[in-house]
């Protein structure tokens, strides 16, 4: 941009070094972010609330004058919030299309940066007095179109376009839409306690909820309701997984999803550093003890023999 006028520019050319330095201007001062000290909104699925706390405790504490406002929501309201300038990034089942690309590329002059966390799985949860167990997914395609003769009352984990219900619609029923007889809750959490109160109740929520085994909150929601086990497509031979670390890995559940960062961020700022954190060994390891399937970081699995 060219400066009009010759008087202009000493002005600015001073005000942009007390910028650059964190000096003052006025009587106001300015603060220069860094990757370990500055302020940015967030914008979580809420799919994956338990994990994203649990990460950003630890980052924090780690790095005290970076502040994470984050902010838990439906899928699809993240890509709204990273369209508007206070939202910096977001975490969700996606990267971005060549559309948004295109169109992030017009609108601020750069693609934001995105990519792969961790795995996680859709999990299915029953009463615990429930008979059900053992779910294929052509039984999971019936409940999701209202199909059949089944009583159960199948209920989702939002009631805008979350995260579950788009792997439902795109990865399950290809397109079609949901049967008039799915509900859907205000969060995951109610799903829960709804599946909990309902014996004739089906719910479909993220396994980062209830796969924690040392999270006492999650061990509380499993004492009210119970994981359904569903049959393996790919196996050689008829068998059923429930959505542990192992299965996913192994892709022995059929029902898997992907965990992104999109970060809208040209600068060594606080969300490159929070980026960062996500994808190296601490970060990962968080993941891992949440039992999601770290996408970053290698980990052995080993048949074990029990014996009496």
């Amino acid at each position: 941009m060219r400066c009009v006028g010759s008087h202009i520019a000493p002005v600015l050319t001073v005000i942009f070094m007390l910028a650059a330095c964190g000096g003052k201007v006025g009587n106001k001062n300015i603060v220069q972010e860094t990757p370990t000290a500055g302020s940015i909104q967030i914008s979580v699925d809420e799919s994956f609330k338990p994990v994203i706390d649990a990460e950003i405790k630890v980052f924090t504490s780690s790095f005290p004058n970076a502040k994470l406002q984050v902010h838990y929501k439906s899928e699809a309201a993240c890509f709204t919030d990273l369209a508007a300038d206070s939202t910096r990034m977001i975490i969700v089942t996606r990267g971005l299309s060549k559309e948004e690309e295109k169109y992030y590329l017009d609108l601020i002059h750069f693609v934001p940066v995105y990519g792969k966390l961790a795995y996680d799985a859709i999990a299915v949860i029953v009463n615990n007095a429930s008979k059900d167990s053992l779910l294929t997914m052509s039984d999971i395609t019936a409940l999701l179109e209202s199909k059949g003769t089944s009583s159960k009352q199948v209920v989702m984990d939002g009631v805008t376009a979350t995260s579950t219900v788009r792997y439902a619609m795109d990865s399950i029923l290809r397109g079609r839409p949901l049967g008039k007889q799915v509900m859907a809750a205000r969060s995951s959490e109610a799903v829960i306690n709804f599946v909990a109160k309902n014996l004739d109740a089906i719910g479909f929520i993220g396994v980062s909820w209830i796969g924690d085994q040392d999270d006492p909150d999650q061990l509380a929601y499993l004492e009210k309701v119970k994981v359904v086990a569903v049959k393996c497509e790919g196996c050689a031979e008829e068998a059923y997984f429930r959505p542990y670390q192992a299965n996913i890995a192994l892709k022995r559940y059929p029902m898997i999803r992907g965990l992104f960062y999109i970060l809208k961020e040209d600068f060594k700022g606080v969300g490159n550093n929070f980026v960062n954190f996500l994808q190296f060994e601490r970060g990962q390891l968080i993941f891992r003890r949440a039992y999601l399937m770290p996408s970053r970081m290698s980990f052995e699995i080993r048949n074990m023999q029990i014996t009496n």
